[in-house]
Order: structure tokens, then C-alpha cells, then sequence
């Protein structure tokens, strides 16, 4: 009788067991799509955040197209405050610090009042403490005859964007993009690429569609 009730709690114990595990799985399963969930929402919002900034840049606002829209009149640093675009400066390819450059629109810039943009370091420093959507998009030319490499982008200790420039090939386009934690400190982007300056020579950035965009989403 003893050895009977024996067999029966070893067996509930490897019911309770399963059911404990089974519990779990489903638990690992839901915190996995509801992650899923959330980083791509916060793409998605980033990445038309980013499309409506690009399109300011292109085709900013006049004075009574902001009355209109806020029934204020136009303020592009409140507008702005949150957000930093920098564009490409130099085409070259080769080891070393990333230029880049503010664009000037209507009476405003492309870097809210929230960053700080050092032309001498080529350094972009978020004020505020807080959850940043950074990007970086590059689009590439081949003027003749390029060789194949591998461009490489560092933003601090961020992220990284590795782009794979094959030989033959006109143009290469790609977009990195990460959310992060930052603190006030001020990223540099870092280049790196695979080949000798002379193998990359007609490897051209495109200057008016390459460059680094953040802005604070928490």
C-alpha cells in the first residue's frame, strides 16, 4: 500500500511539474511577442518620425502654414527641440572621423535646441538623459570602376553599421538604426573601411541623402 502511494506522488509531482513547465513556456512565449511588439512599434514611430523630419528639411513651413496648423506663430527650435539631423560633408571614404554637418532651413536648423552639434569634433550630444531612436543612412556611388570592400560606421559605443560595397555595382543604399539609453555625452561617428584609401577612391558618399538623425522617444 505504501510503494502504491509512492507511485502516485511521484506521479503527481511530474503532473505538477509539467504543468509548471508548460506554464512557463507559454510566460516565455508572451514576453517574447510582447517585446517583438514593442520594438516595432517604436520602428515604426521612429522611422515616420524620421520620414516627416526629412520632409521638413525639404520642404519647410512658411509662417501662415504654422498659424494655421498650431494657431501660434512658427517656433522650429519648440519644433525641433526634440530632434537632431546631421548630413553627410565629405564624400570620401577612408579611417577616420565621420564629418557632418547642420542643415539650415527656413529660419531654424536640423538640431533642436534639446542637442549639441560641435563642427570642430564632428560630435552630436543629446542634453537631456532619456531613450533616443538613432539612424544612420547612407547612400553610396561608384564613379568608376570600384573595387569591392566594406564600409564600416561607429557611433561611440551605440551601435555599429557595416555596409558591403560590391565591386561592380553604380550605388549602394543602406539604413542602421538602433533605440538606446543615452546619457549627456557627445557620440562621434567613426569610419572604417576594409581597403586602402586608393582602392576606394571612386566609392562616393552621397552627400544630400547620407546622413545621422536622433531624437528622444522616453
Amino acid at each position: 500500500m505504501r510503494h502504491q502511494n509512492t507511485e502516485m506522488d511521484v506521479e503527481s509531482l511530474q503532473k505538477s511539474e509539467r504543468r509548471r513547465g508548460n506554464c512557463l513556456d507559454a510566460f516565455l512565449v508572451v514576453s517574447i511577442i510582447f517585446l517583438f511588439v514593442a520594438l516595432t512599434g517604436v520602428a515604426v514611430l521612429g522611422m515616420m518620425a524620421v520620414m516627416d523630419l526629412r520632409s521638413n528639411l525639404r520642404h519647410p513651413a512658411n509662417g501662415a502654414q504654422m498659424v494655421a496648423l498650431t494657431g501660434d506663430s512658427p517656433s522650429p527650435a519648440y519644433k525641433m527641440q526634440n530632434f537632431a539631423y546631421l548630413q553627410a560633408s565629405s564624400s570620401e571614404l577612408r579611417n577616420s572621423t565621420m564629418h557632418w554637418a547642420v542643415v539650415q532651413y527656413g529660419e531654424g536648423t536640423s538640431v533642436g535646441s534639446n542637442f549639441k552639434f560641435n563642427s570642430e569634433l564632428h560630435s552630436l550630444e543629446p542634453l537631456q538623459v532619456g531613450t533616443y531612436f538613432v539612424y544612420i543612412y547612407v547612400n553610396l556611388t561608384c564613379t568608376f570602376q570600384c573595387n569591392a570592400g566594406v564600409l564600416t560606421m561607429r557611433l561611440g559605443d551605440r551601435f555599429t553599421c557595416e555596409v558591403e560595397l560590391p565591386a561592380g555595382s553604380t550605388s549602394v543604399s543602406r539604413k542602421c538604426w538602433t533605440v538606446s539609453r543615452m546619457e549627456s555625452q557627445g557620440l562621434v561617428t567613426h569610419m572604417t573601411v576594409s581597403k586602402s584609401k586608393a582602392d576606394m577612391q571612386y566609392w562616393k558618399l552621397e552627400l544630400n541623402s547620407s546622413g545621422l538623425g536622433m531624437f528622444l522617444v522616453g
